[in-house]
């Protein structure tokens, strides 16, 4: 006769299951950097390695357009009009696509990375001259922040938050936030206004 499997006990099943995932809450007090911060980010990251102007740029454009991986890696030389100073930005998970300023700074960097990486459509790119990949971006992003000396882990989404946050510590309209950032559903924008303090600016006169 066949001999009868043995059931595994439940509590030995339980013990086998990975371990949870850390909320982000348990790993930091909050997901977005103000801009004093941003900029601190950026520093360490220009200062490591051969790439350091691509990361800080990385980086930069990242919060000044609020984007998420995946749009940074998809950013290709033929959305951007140099001459006009302006961005196309083409966003995913059915967020809503719009057309965004580009001014001094910015334009000054990114014509700086058009010469140096301008062998590829891609705007980020690795030595091979391929797109960066979403974990290489992490991987800078996360260095940076070690770098920068920052208590909490850092993470690219965080700087999409930074966005949101900045523009509504701006006092800048919900609605035109929303357009910036693609949100198809405003309810993701009021997270950035609630979080702004400038709702409670007039409570106290001293």
């Amino acid at each position: 006769m066949p001999k009868e499997k043995r059931q595994t006990p439940f509590s030995a099943k339980l013990k086998k299951k990975p371990p949870r995932k850390p909320k982000n809450t348990d790993r930091r007090s909050r997901e977005y950097l103000t801009d004093g911060e941003i900029d601190k980010l950026r520093k360490a990251a220009r200062n490591v390695g051969r790439h350091g102007m691509r990361d800080d740029a990385l980086i930069f454009i990242m919060f000044r357009h609020g984007l998420r991986v995946s749009e940074l890696i998809a950013l290709c030389w033929d959305q951007i009009d140099l001459k006009k100073g302006l961005l196309h930005i083409k966003r995913l998970k059915n967020g809503l696509p719009s057309t965004h300023p580009v001014r001094g700074t910015e334009l000054r960097i990114l014509r700086q990375l058009q010469r140096e990486y301008s062998e590829s459509p891609y705007i980020f790119t690795s030595e091979h001259k391929a797109p960066l990949t979403d974990r290489a971006i992490r991987h800078i992003i996360a260095r940076a922040g070690t770098n920068a000396g920052f208590p909490f882990s850092i993470h690219p989404h965080m700087l999409r938050h930074s966005t949101g946050f900045y523009l509504a510590n701006k006092g800048e309209d919900t609605r035109a936030i929303q357009s910036y950032l693609g949100h198809a559903n405003i309810k993701n924008t009021v997270i950035y206004t609630e979080l702004s303090p400038k709702r409670f600016n007039n409570f106290w006169t001293d």
